[in-house]
């Protein structure tokens, strides 16, 4: 007697996929509904876009292995080139104007990503550092940038996506967050291509690369292309959903030392690690002014909150990279492989 066949298995989601949707569903569907205008304006929005702009440089430093300190840079170019694009072309979409504001700061990454052909390391950094100088003293000696006003600083457009106001904290985020989402399942896209097998062995080894056929000089440009791209998308975001205006004390040198430090606590070479890292940097000084205001109440001033989460922030940095130098990523998941071997 012939064996009864086998029923065929249920396909099933993996663990991550389903997380992401119910983060989806979260994110989308009971914040905006329950959120307060304060959750959207200082917590969700900033964390958004800092987020993004963490994903374009773990592109390039995380990826590729190329070491970036002009990250500000491209923001600023972002969000200038957008708006410019909108102040120029009134009748032009905003999602085509920060696509083409992302196009403008690729051409600026391609440019700074010349002399990633010749330098690396420490000498590569330093000509991201020479960029970053650059963009601010053109912000601010070049008056048609900010449309010829004295100080650099302008209003933000509205934001308005086919004839809807998203112009109050709500429809902020939610634009924010439909522009991560979309631009993080991208750069999955990328990295998870021969394209981003490229990037991981020139950082890893660049002769070994070379030598199997990686085009290196190529993939090299196409890495400041793409992570300028994402930076300055992020800038956008930052200056048209968060900040509501644009000036170039915005993005300064501080700003790119703070986007390098989210991918290196989140953890190099990892997506999610740009996600955990801005979310410890957005909420440590919410908690440090909360705690310092409770032990020191009014003596505890913005001055002394600045200081004290440098040192902390500082100190964590040291810590982490001594206990974990991979990042959050890691230790989330190492603590998930723990959770996982009790429950078994």
């Amino acid at each position: 007697m012939d064996a009864l066949p086998r029923a065929a298995p249920r396909p099933h989601l993996p663990a991550g996929a389903l997380g992401l949707g119910a983060l989806l569903v979260l994110a989308y569907g009971i914040v905006p509904l329950t959120g307060t205008s304060y959750l959207f304006e200082a917590l969700l929005t900033p964390f958004l876009a800092l987020a993004l702009a963490g994903l374009g440089l773990n592109l390039l430093t995380g990826y590729a292995g190329l070491l970036s300190l002009g990250s500000a840079a491209f923001m600023a170019v972002g969000a200038y080139a957008a708006f410019n694009l909108s102040l120029r072309l009134p009748g032009l979409p905003l999602p085509a104007s920060l696509l083409l504001a992302g196009f403008v700061a690729a051409l600026a990454g391609l440019a700074a990503g010349l002399p990633a052909l010749r330098l690396r390391g420490f000498y590569l950094a330093v000509s991201t550092l020479a960029v970053q100088f650059f963009v601010a003293w053109a912000l601010n000696r070049i008056g048609w940038i900010s449309d010829d006003s004295p100080s650099g600083v302008i209003t933000a457009p509205r934001l308005v996506v086919a004839g809807l106001s998203f112009d109050d904290p709500r429809g902020r985020y939610l634009v924010s967050l439909t522009v991560v989402t979309l631009l993080t399942l991208v750069a999955w896209r990328l990295v998870s291509s021969p394209t981003g097998r490229n990037l991981v062995a020139i950082r890893d080894n660049e002769t070994a690369a070379r030598l199997v056929g990686v085009k290196v000089a190529r993939t090299k440009l196409l890495a400041f292309a793409a992570s300028s791209f994402v930076i300055g998308i992020a800038g956008a975001l930052w200056a048209f959903a968060y900040l509501r205006t644009v000036e170039p004390a915005g993005f300064n040198l501080d700003r790119s030392f703070q986007i390098l430090f989210i991918v290196i606590i989140g953890g190099l070479g990892t997506l999610r690690g740009a996600f955990l890292g801005a979310g410890f940097i957005v909420v440590l000084p919410l908690l440090l002014a909360r705690l310092g205001a409770a032990l020191l109440g009014d003596g505890f001033d913005s001055g002394t909150l600045e200081m004290v989460q440098r040192i902390v922030l500082g100190a964590l940095i040291v810590a982490l990279l001594i206990r974990e130098p991979a990042g959050l990523a890691a230790l989330l998941d190492r603590a998930g492989r723990r959770l996982g071997r009790r429950a078994a």
